[in-house]
């Protein structure tokens, strides 16, 4: 039986399947927010537990990380946010603000919030793991996207806020920075690119696993990239 519990936001995405399939198979108890409307489920044999969320309203947030953290055999001891979104269209003055503001909703609030609600009871639990994932274009960006690479290199600055602040509580905050991710939506959006360059979400995976685990103890405030291999 799982002694302990993760929150992994965006885990219905291509991405989350693969993260929630490492976690489960560690023997985590996993707690999948999702918009889609379904009420709290227990797991049906040694599946998530999945509710519905909205994790750009508070209250979302914190219904999610209360169900995360409500099962007293299993405290919370990680949370990795994967939620965000994607868009690329004209350079910065051809950007409209709403789309900007957009991305910066969709990526970067979520993480917020989430990881806000969460950390008392991380706090409370002796301590745990926060992982983000943030973008290679964060640190290398290119044209087209200013509001994606803004909003993944603020989440990568907020998850070095998180390690600085709660060190000492034992709370340790790290990211995760992939290349093009190799999912069916991205492959559907770019047919024509050489996608033996792009990173699968199943080499992912064990990265954000290791990160949120006991194993990682020492490592806080790093920024971890994982590449494709070509």
């Amino acid at each position: 039986m799982a002694d302990r519990s993760v929150l992994v936001t965006g885990g219905t995405g291509g991405l989350g399947g693969a993260v929630t399939d490492a976690f489960l198979e560690a023997g985590w108890r996993v707690v999948v927010p999702g918009r889609e409307s379904t009420a709290p489920t227990d797991p049906a044999g040694d599946g998530p537990v999945r509710l519905t969320a909205d994790l750009t309203d508070p209250a979302g947030a914190r219904r999610a990380v209360e169900i995360a953290a409500g099962e007293p055999t299993a405290p919370l001891r990680a949370v990795v946010n994967l939620v965000g979104g994607y868009a690329s269209g004209g350079l910065v003055h051809e950007t409209p603000i709403e789309e900007f503001d957009r991305m910066l909703t969709v990526t970067l609030r979520p993480t917020y919030l989430v990881t806000q609600a969460a950390l008392p009871h991380l706090i409370a639990a002796g301590g745990g793991a926060v992982v983000c994932v943030s973008a290679r274009a964060a640190l290398a960006p290119f044209p087209g996207a200013a509001g994606y690479v803004t909003a993944k290199a603020a989440v990568l600055a907020f998850a070095n806020a998180v390690a600085t602040e709660y060190r000492s509580a034992g709370v340790r905050c790290n990211t995760v920075l992939p290349s093009v991710i190799d999912t069916p939506a991205n492959r559907a959006a770019q047919p024509d690119a050489d996608h033996r360059r792009w990173v699968a979400p199943t080499e992912i995976a064990p990265v954000i696993r290791f990160l949120a685990g006991d194993e990682s103890g020492p490592t806080s405030g790093a920024t971890v990239p994982v590449y494709g291999r070509a």
